[in-house]
């Protein structure tokens, strides 16, 4: 079993910068990627940025330039530093990590964008 624990939401005005955390726990034994995803209130969960073990990244066209996902020094953190951010990135933040084909979520962090 695997959990993941996120942090640093919070309430933003527009163009402020926030850095979410996500620490795994317990069977990550092998991970083999993290990444973010968030939901906006009545829309579906989309991919914001993903991380591969390998250091491969990808990021949403909406987040290029603004966001970057990063590993920390211990294999099992994954962030995501915000800049720039804009009322549309407003959502529940959610981080995923894929370990041994199975993916796991975590509870979500709630980000506000707004003046």
């Amino acid at each position: 079993q695997v959990q993941l624990v996120e942090s640093g939401g919070g309430l933003v005005q527009p163009g402020g910068s926030l850095r979410l955390s996500c620490a795994a726990s317990g069977s990550i034994f092998s991970i083999s990627g993290m990444g973010w995803y968030r939901q906006a209130p009545g829309k579906q969960r989309e991919l914001v940025a993903t991380r591969t073990s390998g250091g491969s990244v990808n990021y949403a066209d909406s987040v290029k330039g603004r966001f970057t996902i990063s590993r920390g020094n211990a294999r099992n953190t994954v962030y995501l530093q915000m800049n720039s951010l804009k009322p549309e990135d407003t959502a529940v933040y959610y981080c995923d990590v894929e370990v041994l084909g199975k993916t796991y979520w975590g509870q979500g962090t709630q980000v506000t964008v707004s003046s």
